[in-house]
């Protein structure tokens, strides 16, 4: 969001300056009345106070990010109005969501999760809004016109962690959700495995709210060979779950743990006993570098300055992170835009359409939803990133486990397989 990066984002995103012969546009904006240009509106949701997976820190960040362009000067001169909505992962109730973004007049739904899909993204192609930086916990969002993801999703961080695992695991035991959203894990988390040539995940499945999984983590655990591995996924539960395995048998179970971030972050590692956690060891699939990185340093000064307080918001929260990811990518391109555009939900997915080469500040790839940025990844159009980062809990930390990031765009779009061994290595 500096100075620097806007004028980057300028030269690499030339189309964008064209947007403003694309839309005609004088008097009353969105958001404004009486030929005096209001607020940008815009919208981010999140599912809160449900017995699923929570996501209250991406609606602070959201209020921090919105303090912090506003005392900047805004967009174009006009405040950043940032509405936040409890889609209470119930799909009436983000469907509702999308009617108060309409009915607002917002020009986008930015750095939000909700795993009703098919509901929202229905919803905001009726309004003709588009869904930046959602978090990507569905396939919908990588097959929308109006979707622009900034990162891979599970596919990404499933096949990846399938090709992590294939380091040391002969067997992977994969614990996740009874769901339709959760139906998909075990088909991202194979593509990684089969690749490396192992066999596929013993796919168990459970609650993702149960308050305790000790008959799930004893089938997880198996005969306990050093060789077994076991990856959890099972959202804000997926703490709950390691500690019942840790309660398994006499003594601490040999298997090697594994998870992706969201399912398990700093904060989960803390709260299960630091460097004494049953995770310590686990290797964890992220989208973005750790929350130790610089590069989060804007982040997080944002948050000091403008959230100071509001204990929802933690750093290493990929939800929180992704907010800032999208909230980056939306005011940078709305910035971008020529002066005297009418800013407006079509406009703006034009000139979403037309970005290239979108810095994030090395959070992730450079970014853009032009026909050549599209990485034809089957079934998800749309995604544009498939990076991801390894990370492992050293000493009761998430570091990262190896430097930079991982592609896995192969991974993604396989055309043939390893043939598997014997011995299935």
């Amino acid at each position: 969001m500096t100075d620097r990066r806007r004028g980057a984002l300028r030269r690499a995103a030339v189309p964008l300056l064209a947007v403003s012969a694309l839309v005609g546009g004088c008097g009353v904006l969105p958001g404004g009345s009486g030929g005096s240009p209001g607020p940008i509106v815009v919208m981010t949701w999140a599912p809160v106070g449900t017995d699923a997976t929570n996501m209250p820190g991406m609606l602070g960040m959201a209020k921090a990010v919105e303090s912090y362009v506003n005392d900047q000067g805004g967009l174009h001169g006009r405040k950043l109005k940032v509405l936040t909505c409890n889609e209470r992962n119930d799909a009436v109730a983000v469907t509702d969501c999308a009617k108060q973004a309409a009915d607002a007049g917002a020009v986008a739904v930015v750095g939000s999760y909700s795993e009703e899909g098919s509901s929202f993204v229905s919803a905001l192609e009726g309004d003709d809004i588009p869904y930046i930086g959602g978090y990507g916990i569905t396939e919908d969002e990588y097959q929308s016109l109006m979707s622009f993801p900034v990162n891979g999703g599970l596919p990404a961080l499933l096949a990846g962690s399938g090709l992590q695992l294939a380091r040391s695991c002969r067997k992977v035991a994969l614990v996740r959700p009874d769901s339709i959203t959760g139906d998909q894990f075990p088909i991202f988390l194979d593509q990684g495995l089969r690749e490396a040539g192992k066999h596929p995940v013993e796919d168990i499945l459970t609650k993702d709210d149960s308050t305790d999984y000790t008959s799930v983590a004893t089938t997880a655990v198996g005969d306990d060979k050093a060789s077994t591995c076991v990856s959890a996924v099972l959202g804000d539960h997926t703490g709950t779950f390691f500690d019942s395995l840790r309660r398994v048998g006499d003594v601490r179970p040999k298997v090697q743990l594994s998870s992706v971030i969201g399912s398990v972050q700093q904060s989960v590692v803390d709260a299960s006993g630091g460097a004494k956690s049953p995770l310590e060891g686990a290797r964890i699939a992220d989208w973005y570098p750790p929350a130790s990185d610089p590069k989060w340093d804007e982040m997080k000064s944002v948050i000091t300055r403008y959230a100071f307080g509001d204990d929802t918001i933690d750093v290493a929260d990929p939800g929180v992170q992704t907010t800032w990811i999208a909230y980056d990518v939306f005011t940078e391109v709305v910035r971008a835009m020529a002066d005297g555009t009418d800013i407006d939900a079509d406009s703006v997915r034009r000139a979403m359409d037309s970005t290239t080469k979108l810095s994030t500040g090395g959070l992730t790839p450079d970014l853009g939803w032009t026909d050549a940025d599209l990485l034809g990844v089957p079934d998800h159009p749309r995604m544009v990133n498939a990076d991801i980062v390894y990370q492992q809990v050293r000493g009761g930390r998430l570091v990262q486990e190896q430097p930079g990031f991982v592609n896995v765009t192969k991974t993604l779009k396989p055309s043939s397989y390893a043939p598997l061994k014997p011995d299935g290595t």
